[in-house]
């Protein structure tokens, strides 16, 4: 059987779409750092709504409920 070979999505690098390619569809744990890091910078994201700022919330009670 023939395993399928796709390429590092951060340098294209191919990698062995196998149990023993640890960081599929990653080449490294370099590349995958890399696009953890994209996400978490904001470079990524997926598309949707944006949520409301205040989710409906029109005014904030401080008081002590008994």
């Amino acid at each position: 059987m023939v395993k399928p070979v796709v390429s590092c999505p951060i340098c294209a690098a191919a990698v062995t779409w196998e149990p023993q390619s640890l960081y599929r569809p990653f080449c490294s744990e370099r590349c995958r750092q890399i696009d953890l890091g994209a996400w978490a910078s904001g470079d990524y994201c997926v598309p949707g709504n944006e949520a409301p700022d205040d989710f409906g919330v029109t005014e904030f009670d401080a008081t002590p409920r008994e």
